[in-house]
């Protein structure tokens, strides 16, 4: 089991949404594997970092390693993981878990997933690649290698037909 480090988010948004798929997620805890990610990236329409940012945003220009935590419908949090190199508003939206510890459970869809492990805006612009940080939110590769297919993304109007999902 190891730890992913900085390098490995600073990689394109895409990839790192791909390479993701089969990573374990540590919060407190909890521990599951990621089962689906959407990408998302300054130039896609259908990011929020596309308008530019804004206190909403701003953790979506932190530089890869840190988490951009958002509420929808007035809510429903919604995790996402920061990419690439600061300055440039890219992240990974964390859409699907099977929780293995401490009960087995599938989470399918980011308002579920961030209610049952408990994420809310305090998550918001964590830098979770900090050696000091890495009890509260830590991702590791364990070895899993599952294969997975791209789709278009859920509940988006712009740049809809994108293939930029990813899931199990």
């Amino acid at each position: 089991m190891k730890k992913l480090e900085r390098k490995f988010f600073l990689q394109n948004t895409d990839e790192v949404a791909k390479q993701l798929i089969g990573k374990l997620i540590v919060i407190g805890k909890f521990k599951a594997i990621i089962t689906e990610t959407e990408s998302y990236h300054g130039d896609d329409p259908a990011s929020h970092g596309s308008r530019g940012k804004t206190k909403g945003n701003e953790a979506m220009f932190l530089r890869g390693g840190h988490l951009y935590v958002y509420l929808i419908y007035g809510m429903y949090f919604c995790l996402n993981v920061v990419t690439e190199s600061s300055d440039y508003p890219a992240a990974v939206l964390i859409r699907g878990v099977k929780v293995i510890e401490p009960e087995k459970k599938l989470l399918d869809g980011p308002g579920k997933l961030c209610r049952y492990l408990a994420i809310d805006k305090k998550f918001d612009r964590f830098d979770f690649c900090a050696q000091k940080n890495s009890k509260k939110f830590s991702i590791f590769d364990i070895g899993l290698k599952p294969e997975f297919c791209a789709t278009k993304r859920i509940g988006i109007s712009k740049n809809k037909n994108a293939l930029l999902r990813f899931l199990i």
